[in-house]
Parts: structure tokens; C-alpha cells; sequence
């Protein structure tokens, strides 16, 4: 990615070059989700220059808290100047430990503060997601039936023939 980065700078329009690119393209798609790094650099504004929504998954710790700041005032300012159809559709709490306080107030400062923009999906921490991809099962949870596999599928929205969200049983 840094070579990407490094590219864009001398280019004019460096910032609309996703949504050129993405442009031949959408019409083919539903829906096409880009996955930004978490800082705010060239690629990241590409991504926010060329889509109509943002989805911020949110670690709920107080850092994070900080750096939502910085990304939410990033997405008003390319609102204004480069992307007006760009809108925040809300925030996804992920990795979240229920049994930890500072990350239930975190969660309960989310709430007070971005209210119906905080989605009710939670994605609990799970270690088995984040071992690392076995082959040929890249993106693919081994046991969907699990919590964090059954969040990281509604996420993606990966859907059956009948177009159901299939993430498995996300009650208890």
C-alpha cells in the first residue's frame, strides 16, 4: 500500500482516482465495500472521495474514541469540498468484551453520543477469527455457527440463494 501511496502523490486528481476507477464498474454491483486503512492518508481519502457511505467499525477503548474524532470531522470536510453524497451510515462496535468496563462505557458514550448511528450488532472478541486464514479458506469463518464468526458474516453480508443474511444464530 505504501507503493500505492507513493504513486498518487504526483498524479492530478490524486483523490478521485478510486472513484474513476470504481466508476467503469458499479453498475455491475449491488454493493461494492472498500476496506481503508486506519489512517487518514491518500488511500483513505480516495476511499471516502468514492463511496456513498462509511461504515466505521469501532474498538470500543478510549484511544480509538480519539481517533473517531479526527476520522468523523475528515468525513464533514470531504462532505463539504469533494463527495457530496457522502454520508456516515453509522458505527459497528467490534472486538467488544462485555465483561470489561471501560469498554462498556466507551460503548455507552457511543450511544449517548451518535445515538440510532451506533448499530445494535455487536461483533464480540473472538480469537479464533484473528488466527490467521488457513488455505483455500481465506475470509471464510470455520465455525459460523460461533459469535464472532456469526457478526463477521453479517458484516460482510454474506447472503443464501433466498437473500438472508446467513450468520448463524446470533441470539443466545
Amino acid at each position: 500500500m505504501a507503493g500505492a501511496e507513493i504513486e498518487l502523490v504526483g498524479l492530478e486528481q490524486r483523490e478521485l482516482r478510486l472513484r474513476n476507477a470504481l466508476g467503469l464498474v458499479a453498475d455491475g454491483y449491488d454493493f461494492i465495500l472498500i476496506d481503508c486503512p486506519p489512517s487518514l492518508s491518500l488511500l483513505t481519502l480516495n476511499g471516502l472521495c468514492a463511496v456513498q457511505g462509511v461504515i466505521i467499525p469501532m474498538q470500543c477503548e478510549y484511544f480509538a474514541l480519539e481517533g473517531l474524532t479526527d476520522l468523523v470531522n475528515t468525513i464533514k470536510r470531504v462532505h463539504a469540498a469533494l463527495n457530496h453524497d457522502l454520508q456516515l451510515i453509522g458505527l459497528l462496535r467490534v472486538m467488544f468484551d462485555p465483561r470489561m468496563t471501560l469498554q462498556q462505557q466507551v460503548s455507552d458514550q457511543l450511544e449517548s453520543h451518535f445515538g440510532d448511528k451506533v448499530f445494535r450488532t455487536i461483533i464480540p472478541r473472538n480469537v479464533r477469527p484473528g488466527r490467521g486464514p488457513q488455505p483455500r479458506r481465506a475470509g471464510r469463518c470455520v465455525r459460523p455457527q460461533r459469535e464472532g464468526c456469526a457478526g463477521l458474516c453479517l458484516v460482510r453480508g454474506r447472503s443464501d440463494r433466498t437473500g438472508q443474511i446467513d450468520a448463524g444464530d446470533l441470539t443466545r
